[in-house]
């Protein structure tokens, strides 16, 4: 059994609300779920943020027994501080091809790879590491 984290809704036609849960993967975006971790209201108060609250102990028990957040819930986490950022990819015009490079995620702009050699890669031979890596490039 997969166990995800993941964004349940939950409010009316144009005021979503959600619900963090843990939930195994075969299960139903509303359906069953293991356990509430948490919830998130997108629409900003009357203070003009979003609102968010989250059982931080409960979060990193689950991710630490080998639970996988989904994409919102894990830049959701990024903001609360509990993961690191997710990697971020370059696209180059909307709907257009994506494009592989790892983009830096204060600045977000793709990082530069081409000088760059792996320094602890058991699988390269002593000629490989004055090359770039070309297997980062597409």
């Amino acid at each position: 059994m997969v166990v995800r984290i993941r964004l349940a809704r939950f409010g009316c036609r144009n005021r979503p609300f959600y619900r963090v849960m843990a939930a195994d993967s075969r299960s139903p975006r509303d359906g069953k779920h293991l356990e509430v971790l948490g919830y998130y209201n997108p629409l900003p108060g009357k203070d003009g943020g979003k609102r968010m609250g989250l059982k931080f102990d409960r979060v990193k028990y689950w991710l630490s027994v080998g639970a996988q957040p989904s994409d919102p819930v894990q830049r959701i986490l990024f903001r609360a501080g509990v993961l690191p950022p997710p990697p971020l990819l370059a696209m180059g015009r909307k709907g257009g091809h994506r494009d592989r490079n790892p983009i830096h995620p204060m600045t977000g702009r793709p990082l530069d790879l081409e000088g760059v050699t792996i320094v602890d890669d058991p699988n390269a031979t002593e000629g490989d590491a004055e090359e770039p890596v070309a297997h980062m490039k597409k």
